[in-house]
């Protein structure tokens, strides 16, 4: 099983983000129960539900008091901002289409090109060739809409350099 250590490294050499931070990001998840803390002896280890939320932490530009909370809403994102309730279970939140993710960079099937968290509200638009773009939002959220009034921030990994990371995470390679 990878170490959290090892993903720090990946998100490092793969996306940018300094484990200076991620570190610290990593931690304020561990003690909200988000992340394993290990035991005696052995390193923290990583699962893919770890993966994706250390990662909207940090590309989501997140506060440390906020890190944990961040990703909880994050991952509650629907498409749209669509309820789902009484809906088929086939449709996706945000966190199952990160989790399908991983699973597509390990078999290298067809990735998107970009990935992007928005820092200053709470959004997440997957891009796929052809310009098709997955956007997931807070349940009620008006669809495609700005939730602020101010300029949009925003973090965008490419789609390969997002599979880097998990090919060096997951795979040991």
């Amino acid at each position: 099983m990878p170490t959290i250590t090892a993903a720090l490294a990946a998100f490092e050499r793969h996306l940018g983000f300094p484990q200076s931070r991620s570190r610290t990001i990593a931690r304020r998840l561990q003690e909200a129960g988000i992340l394993p803390l290990g035991s005696s002896g052995s390193k923290p280890e990583i699962n893919d539900d770890g993966f994706i939320a250390l990662f909207l932490a940090l590309a989501g530009d997140t506060t440390l008091h906020e890190a944990a909370p961040r990703v909880d809403r994050l991952f509650a994102m629907t498409p749209g901002g669509a309820s789902l309730e009484g809906a088929p279970a086939s449709i996706p939140t945000a966190r199952r289409s990160l989790l399908d993710l991983i699973e597509t960079a390990l078999v290298d099937e067809d990735l998107p090109t970009a990935i992007e968290v928005v820092s200053n509200f709470d959004e997440l638009a997957i891009t796929w060739p052809g310009e098709i773009v997955e956007r997931f939002q807070p349940t009620g959220a008006i669809a495609g809409h700005w939730q602020v009034t101010s300029h949009r921030r925003a973090c965008i990994v490419t789609g390969s350099a997002f599979a880097k990371a998990i090919r060096a995470t997951f795979s040991r390679i």
